[in-house]
This record gives structure tokens, C-alpha cells and sequence, in this order.
């Protein structure tokens, strides 16, 4: 699991960079904010069309050789993302970093979910949460610094050299049957018959549900908060690129908490209390006009909703028996690809529109009152809840 951990840690250095300035790359190649928008719909069609498939080659290849070849083709697409002169150019590499970027996500996760009993997995990934949360902020400080002395494509090159680091690191050290489950789980597993795809849905819809609502609000907000505070609200355009670390950080401290209480008192049950104190934030942030204040808010928003992304992966490694762990984590991945898919178009046409950033702003938050209404409906998912 170490390993693991240290892999999602690198790579969350090299996302935490170019994700920085990927916003105001696109600004000075003078690409509007409903390019913008529509850039990001490109990055998510590549995580739609190699979500399902990741679990299929995690299946045949294994996750070693899966996480491999995804660390290099985001390597790939990290490097090439710069170089791109127009629109289709620079859209194909957003689909590859994409596609990439899901096949890494399944094989960590499948990988962690396997290796983990069943009293800690929410604990378990919440780690995964925190390494990669360290490397969003270091990357993150690390563009801030690169940015100071170089131009932004300097920072998407620095990410690739890491990435392909990383994948050496992994081909060498990552023990090739590092997906087998635990011989407990494997054996109960074993008395289960796998699941098709649609009852796989329905049993986890409600971490399903939470990693479409985390997928469309964190897609659009790296995009479009930045551009609106420097717009809206005065905040110097370099003071953005912190943004990122903040939002990492507040995840970084809290979620292992989260998972504690979720392991102990019910998964399902503090994701309604996390999507309820964001849900709070985002309204406060609107009223927001002093830049530490809003570091403050981005920081509670990152430590309550990015939270729900570990422990909803945990409520889901309790309902999923581990021969289906792989097959549920694609399907978990393509409900967070079809967020970042649907969220910045539709994030972009509100800001554009006479509701401005504060109409999207309102309008995630009524996302997750939604879901925070489907917690309370679907609480019963939850096998591992607990009465106080």
C-alpha cells in the first residue's frame, strides 16, 4: 500500500502543477471562457470513453501494467498540452490526459480497495486521499515558484518529467500481484456471484451520485473561480494559482478524520454531514470579498466536500464484493467523468449569462442539496451504518 501511496503522491505533485495554470495557459493562448468550457468537456470524454474499459484491462493485464501505461500516456499528454496551437490540437491532448488520468485512478483504487479489511477502508483511502493531496500542494507551490522565474509551459513540462519518473518507480518496485484481495475477502468473495453492470449501479448509486456531484463541481471550479475572482472580486490573477493547494489542504487534514467517523458511525450517513457544511460554504462564499477569507473557504470546502471522495469510495468497497472491486471502480470512475463532462459547459453558460459567477456559484450548492437529499432517501445502502 506504501507504494501505491507513494505513486498517487508523485503524480499529485505533477496534476497539482499543471492543473495551476492550466487555466491561465489557456488565457494567454487567448482561448475564451466558453473554449474554456468546452476544453474541459474534451478532458472529460476521455475519462467517459476509458473509464469502463480500465476495469476490463485491469482484469486482463492487471493493475501493475494498467497503471504503468496510464503514468506514461499522462506524461505524454502533460508534455504535449503547451506545444498545442489550436483548438482541436490542444482538445485531443485534454481527451488523452483524460483517458489517462482514469486508468490510474482505477488501478490505485482497485489495488487499495483489495488490500484493505473491511473495518478500515474508508481509513485506507483516505491515505490515498491525503497523498495525493500533499502532491496537489506541492505541486501547486512548486508552479507558484516555477512561475516566478520561467513561462507557464515550463510547468507542464516539469510535470511530464515527474510523471515518467513515477512509472519507472512503479515498473520497478510495485509488486506485480499487488491486486489480489485479502485471502479473507477473497474467500467470501467466492461464495458471491459476480454482479452485471446495471445491479453494480444500483447498489453503489449513492457513492455513484457522489462522485458525479464532487466530478462537476471540481472540474468547473478549477476553471472558472479563478477567472471570476479576478474578474468579480479583485483578486490578483497570481494569488489564483494557490487556489488548488488550499482546496488540497483542507482535504488533507480533514479526510482522514472523515473516515475515521465513517469506519466507526456509517459512510453514507457523514457524506450528508460533509455535502451540508459545503453545501453552507459555497452559499457563504458568495458574500466573500477579503482574499484571506476566501483562502478560508476554499480550505473547508476542500476538507468537507473533497472528503466525500475517500469515503464514498469506502461505502462502496462494503457493498461490492472484491471479484467485482475493479468493474465497480470503472463504474464509480465514469460517474466522475460524466461530471467533469456536463459540469464546465453548463458551469460556463451560467457565468456567461446574466446570473454571472454568483448564479454558479448557487447553482452548485443546489447540486448538493440534491444529493444531500438522496443520502437521506438511500440511507438504508449503507450496510456499515451505526446507531447512535
Amino acid at each position: 500500500m506504501l507504494l501505491v501511496y507513494a505513486t498517487i503522491f508523485l503524480l499529485g505533485i505533477a496534476y497539482g502543477a499543471s492543473l495551476s495554470v492550466t487555466p491561465l495557459q489557456l488565457k494567454n493562448e487567448s482561448f475564451t471562457t466558453p473554449q474554456i468550457g468546452t476544453l474541459a468537456i474534451w478532458f472529460a470524454s476521455g475519462l467517459v470513453a476509458m473509464s469502463i474499459p480500465a476495469g476490463a484491462l485491469i482484469r486482463r493485464f492487471s493493475a501493475k501494467t494498467t497503471l504503468i501505461v496510464s503514468l506514461l500516456a499522462y506524461a505524454s499528454a502533460v508534455i504535449l498540452f503547451p506545444l498545442q496551437t489550436t483548438y482541436v490540437g490542444t482538445g485531443l491532448v485534454r481527451a488523452l490526459d483524460g483517458a489517462a488520468s482514469v486508468g490510474v485512478w482505477v488501478a490505485c483504487e482497485t489495488i487499495l480497495l483489495a488490500r484493505a479489511d473491511k473495518e478500515h477502508k474508508a481509513l485506507v483511502m483516505s491515505y490515498y486521499a491525503m497523498a495525493i493531496a500533499i502532491g496537489y500542494i506541492t505541486g501547486s507551490g512548486m508552479a507558484r515558484v516555477i512561475a516566478i522565474f520561467a513561462r507557464y509551459p515550463i510547468v507542464f513540462f516539469t510535470s511530464g518529467v515527474l510523471s515518467i519518473i513515477t512509472a519507472l518507480f512503479v515498473s520497478t518496485r510495485l509488486d506485480g500481484t499487488a491486486h489480489e484481495a485479502r485471502e479473507d475477502d477473497r474467500i467470501a468473495s467466492e461464495r458471491e456471484p459476480s454482479r452485471g453492470t446495471l445491479a453494480l449501479v444500483w447498489s453503489i448509486k449513492t457513492s455513484c451520485f457522489a462522485t458525479f456531484a464532487y466530478g462537476y463541481f471540481q472540474a468547473s471550479v478549477v476553471l472558472f473561480l479563478p477567472l471570476y475572482l479576478v474578474a468579480s472580486k479583485g483578486v490578483r490573477e497570481e494569488n489564483t494559482i494557490l487556489i488548488t493547494a488550499f482546496f488540497a489542504a483542507g482535504m488533507l487534514i480533514f479526510s482522514s478524520i472523515a473516515a475515521r467517523i465513517g469506519d466507526r458511525f456509517g459512510h453514507l450517513r457523514v457524506m450528508t454531514v460533509l455535502a451540508t457544511i459545503g453545501l453552507l460554504m459555497i452559499l457563504g462564499f458568495v458574500y466573500l470579498n477579503s482574499w484571506p477569507l476566501m483562502c478560508v473557504a476554499i480550505f473547508v470546502a476542500g476538507a468537507t466536500l473533497a472528503s466525500i471522495s475517500p469515503v464514498s469510495l469506502a461505502l462502496q468497497g462494503h457493498i461490492v464484493a472484491p471479484r467485482d472491486y475493479s468493474h465497480a471502480n470503472a463504474i464509480y470512475n465514469a460517474c466522475y467523468a460524466i461530471g467533469m463532462l456536463v459540469g464546465p459547459p453548463i458551469s460556463s453558460m451560467i457565468m456567461n449569462s446574466r446570473h454571472g459567477g454568483v448564479g454558479m456559484l448557487q447553482h452548485f450548492a443546489a447540486m448538493w442539496a440534491v444529493f444531500i437529499v438522496a443520502t437521506l432517501i438511500f440511507r438504508n445502502d449503507d450496510p456499515h451504518r451505526s446507531v447512535l
